[in-house]
């Protein structure tokens, strides 16, 4: 099977499992236990700690190890909210968000919170126009996210980080599809809270964190939790966030030059499209090269999907985490298509194993459905 679904999960890195294996067998005590044992897991925990921290360019004493990505996204927003509703109920996102805070504000709102959504461009972008105007004297927290998970776009977190401190308001970025493939300084972007994900990066599933300024305040979800000061409840997974932290080190490391490769890839994918530009279309703009999002002018996503899967090609037709629901691709909704227009939506996501010639065959397969 050629594998272009980076985006949904990218394959475990040998150093990560290695390192895994390592930590599992080297360290098996809890980080709560007080004996030697567990003194001993819990000081590599806060070297993970310390080494994500520095890779962020944030304060290791911000770092909280979660699930993953959808995980880091609803505690960060729901314990930044809560935390913070004694000076207003307002809150700011947009419809491009992943499906894991679209949710996260959906309960908030049912709890009495005022949700604004932004208005999108039809290139995927929100303007920092619209953000200034929606905000009020009770707004506390804003959620953009960095990259879109379907599409690419980058939003400009440095501009939105600047706007927010500028009125003192917390900024909530899902960097889960930018982490270890484009630079992220939480400190220079003026980013409150920050979620990511493990095996975007080539590490285990199940993995995730979040990094919140140790200056916002917020207040638990759990009422009774106890581990990590309270965010999260649950013995820390030790193996996972070393081998976590391991293939983050690693992505980061290989970032430039992962990056060249995928533009130099999608440079070569849009030349073999472009005859077919009335059949297939790509959409948005100021994107992450490694994920190409198109609409066919005639063809389901999920029928495309089944006829490259037949030819041993993985593509997607959005987000994984929300396909089991028979949800179309939300992103292309809320850039201004219709809901059939949405269904015709597939993502081809690059990654470190990706060749030109995967590419090539995927352009064989899809020809029959894209010649007018």
């Amino acid at each position: 099977m050629i594998y272009l679904d980076y985006a949904a999960s990218a394959p475990m890195r040998k150093e990560a499992l290695d390192t895994y294996i390592q930590a599992a067998t080297a360290f098996p005590g809890n980080t709560s236990s007080l004996h030697d044992t567990g003194t001993a897991a819990d000081d590599l925990l806060q070297k993970c700690r310390k080494e994500l921290a520095d890779i962020l360019n944030g304060d290791p004493n911000g770092v909280y190890f979660t699930s993953g990505g959808s995980e880091s996204n609803d505690l960060a927003i729901r314990s930044i909210a809560k935390g913070n509703a004694h000076r207003g109920r307002h809150l700011i996102t947009s419809k491009l968000e992943h499906p894991s805070v679209l949710g996260a504000f959906a309960t908030l709102e049912e709890e009495g919170f005022d949700i604004t959504y932004l208005p999108v461009q039809s290139n995927g972008l929100i303007s920092l126009r619209d953000l200034e105007q929606a905000l009020t004297d009770k707004t506390i927290l804003v959620a953009i996210q960095h990259v879109n998970h379907e599409i690419g776009t980058t939003q400009n977190i440095n501009e939105i980080g600047s706007l927010l401190k500028k009125h003192s308001i917390a900024f909530h970025c899902d960097a889960v599809q930018s982490f270890g493939k484009t630079p992220i300084n939480v400190h220079n972007s003026h980013v409150s809270s920050l979620s990511i994900s493990s095996h975007k990066v080539g590490g285990p599933q199940g993995v995730g964190a979040v990094y919140i300024d140790p200056s916002i305040h917020w207040k638990s979800s759990y009422k009774f939790a106890t581990h990590q000061k309270g965010f999260r409840p649950g013995t820390i997974n030790i193996p996972g966030i070393a081998a976590f932290i391991t293939a983050a080190a690693h992505s980061v490391k290989e970032m430039k030059e992962d990056y060249k490769k995928t533009e130099m890839l999608r440079t070569n994918w849009i030349r073999m499209i472009s005859p077919h530009n009335n059949a297939i279309q790509i959409e948005g703009t100021n994107q992450l090269p490694s994920i190409i999002g198109m609409t066919s002018s005639k063809y389901q996503g999920q029928w495309l999907l089944l006829e490259c899967n037949r030819q041993q090609l993985a593509i997607s037709v959005g987000s994984a985490c929300h396909i089991g629901q028979q949800i179309p691709a939300t992103t292309i909704t809320a850039i201004g298509k219709t809901v059939d227009e949405a269904n015709r939506f597939i993502r081809i996501s690059l990654g470190k194993k990706t060749s030109l010639s995967d590419l090539e065959l995927l352009y064989q397969a899809l020809l029959p459905y894209i010649e007018i």
